[in-house]
């Protein structure tokens, strides 16, 4: 009893760092201290997802959401100006569509079942074959490794293609960057100059 008290106020505590970080970065006009908070944001739901015994979803999320994204966001910076030049304007129209999608959301989970229920139909049908499957057919002794290696090697794959795609537009990005400085500081050359 006293373990599930804990539990929940750490959940509790954690959900509210995270609104407090989500509404830290919409109101943020610097890039800077915005891409910082998102990183933040990141190891904050990788703690949340720690609590909720999902350590490899929380690895996951603190490599490439605080991790590498943090990283590919300075590197754009470097493409922007520090700060907005001007303050956003209010649009009631996306905050309607925010709020009825997550309405949604919450009704659609009034018919799940109760959080780590037995009676799950997860743990009654897929949960099964996956565990048999990984002792007997791919003999992992690890679970979640075989699952994320094996069963979702091709989502895996393509989470990984996804990276590797951003990482390399961002690289395509800033050599550009620095190609159109290096020739502004030179500036043109005469028809004469060529060697």
């Amino acid at each position: 009893m006293q373990t599930g008290l804990v539990n929940i106020l750490i959940d509790i505590a954690l959900m509210t760092l995270l609104t407090i970080t989500a509404i830290g970065i919409m109101r943020s006009r610097h890039l800077f201290a915005t891409a910082m908070l998102s990183g933040i944001y990141s190891l904050i739901t990788a703690a949340l997802f720690v609590t909720l015994d999902a350590v490899d979803v929380a690895f996951t999320e603190a490599a490439v959401g605080a991790g590498i994204s943090t990283v590919l966001m300075l590197g754009a910076m470097t493409l922007t100006r520090r700060s907005e030049k001007h303050a956003v304007k209010l649009h009631i129209g996306p905050i309607l569509v925010c709020l009825a999608v997550g309405a949604a959301l919450i009704y659609g989970t009034v018919d799940m079942p109760p959080f780590g229920s037995i009676e799950a139909a997860g743990f009654n049908h897929i949960v099964p074959e996956y565990i048999a499957g990984s002792r007997d057919d791919i003999q992992v002794p690890n679970i979640v490794t075989s699952i994320l290696a094996s069963y979702r090697g091709f989502d895996t794959l393509g989470e990984v293609a996804v990276i590797f795609t951003a990482g390399i537009g961002v690289m395509f990005l800033i050599g550009r960057k620095r190609r159109e400085d290096d020739a502004t500081e030179t500036g043109p050359k005469a028809p004469g100059d060529e060697a």
